[in-house]
């Protein structure tokens, strides 16, 4: 023989077709997993993007009340040489402006990470991350609030996944128990070519036919297989396991979304209180200042007291931008569990195009 072609095919297998939908499920795991870190990418990178933002702004805010709080010592300083002020009081005011000095320079080392981590994630070398803060779209309370309950809300793509990982187990387990006592139907065909040289075909009685091919079709039922009964168990078992692995992640971010959904009010009013806490300083620090400036007839405002107002009006200022952040960070996280944080991103204007 010179030389031979086999082929072989599977015609019909009840557990194949199990198989072959276990595969196609597995495949719809691996995009929706893919899906799930997509979503969190673009969360951390809205969440560092606000945080970026906030921590650049706090600490200017705390370079500006540390250069008061330098202001005020010195004001304290010469009311001790005056014997107005004791000792003590004199060391408060620089223990408060060393406080505010090292809050000024944990702002700025969280700016520098929060800087090199979205450098990380956008692929932009940090000394080329310009942000702007106005093209940040807000957050509307229909993207908040429409949600309904944490238990109306669709799963995460990462839930759906463990789900499609859970079905293909299922229907794995279910095709190692159907091998058994199931028909299995397979194609097969072979074609040689005999060599007509060295009188082969006189030897064989071949008539003068070179071509020898066959085609036929096997019918097998297997009876009895203790590997693949023994298989059928691990995977049954393997299923089992997935399923309550699946009913304890789905448990755990459903209670993480009522207690999410629940924080939402309650940071937002923090965040209200925040803004009408620095409003109040703002006219606070104004009030004081013009009664500095011009006699109004009550207590003459010492240049301490004006200070301390700047100070007070800086650090509400600080506590609105966290307060602010925390609320918004919420609600980011809150849309993208519920299926709208892609909505919001496509709110984003498109970047102007660089002149030719």
């Amino acid at each position: 023989t010179i030389f031979t072609i086999n082929a072989q095919s599977l015609v019909f297998s009840m557990q194949q077709r199990q198989y072959v939908r276990a595969a196609h499920s597995d495949v719809r795991a691996a995009q929706l997993a893919l899906e799930e870190v997509k979503q969190q990418v673009e969360e951390d990178t809205a969440i560092t993007y606000l945080s970026l933002d906030t921590a650049q702004q706090t600490a200017k805010a705390l370079d500006e009340q540390y250069e008061v709080a330098m202001k005020l010592a010195a004001i304290m300083q010469d009311r001790l040489h005056a014997k107005l002020e004791s000792e003590l009081e004199v060391r408060k005011y620089q223990r408060g402006a060393l406080q505010i000095k090292l809050g000024k320079m944990q702002a700025e080392d969280n700016a520098e990470d929060l800087r090199e981590h979205l450098a990380e994630l956008t692929g932009i070398a940090p000394e080329d991350l310009k942000l702007a803060p106005d093209s940040i779209p807000p957050i509307s309370a229909a993207s908040v609030n429409s949600g309904g309950s944490s238990a109306a809300s669709p799963d995460t793509p990462g839930i759906q996944a463990a789900a499609a990982s859970d079905l293909a187990k299922d229907l794995r387990a279910k095709a190692d128990r159907e091998y058994t006592w199931r028909p299995q139907v397979s194609f097969g065909a072979n074609y040689g070519r005999v060599s007509p040289i060295q009188n082969v075909g006189q030897y064989y009685n071949l008539n003068g036919i070179y071509n020898v091919y066959s085609v036929g079709v096997a019918v097998q039922l297997p009876l009895v297989d203790l590997v693949r009964r023994a298989a059928a168990k691990q995977s049954g078992l393997d299923g089992e396991r997935s399923q309550m692995d699946l009913d304890s992640l789905r448990s755990d971010e459903m209670a993480g979304r009522r207690k999410l959904q629940r924080s939402l009010p309650e940071l937002a009013t923090r965040a209200e209180l925040a803004d009408v806490n620095y409003e109040i300083a703002q006219d606070e620090l104004g009030d004081v200042e013009a009664q500095s400036q011009h006699a109004t007839g009550g207590p003459t405002i010492t240049p301490k007291e004006v200070e301390n107002a700047h100070i007070e009006e800086r650090q509400k200022f600080v506590e609105m931008l966290d307060a602010k952040l925390q609320a918004r960070k919420a609600q980011i996280t809150w849309m993208r569990l519920t299926g709208r944080l892609d909505g919001w991103l496509a709110s984003l204007p498109e970047p102007a195009a660089a002149p030719r």
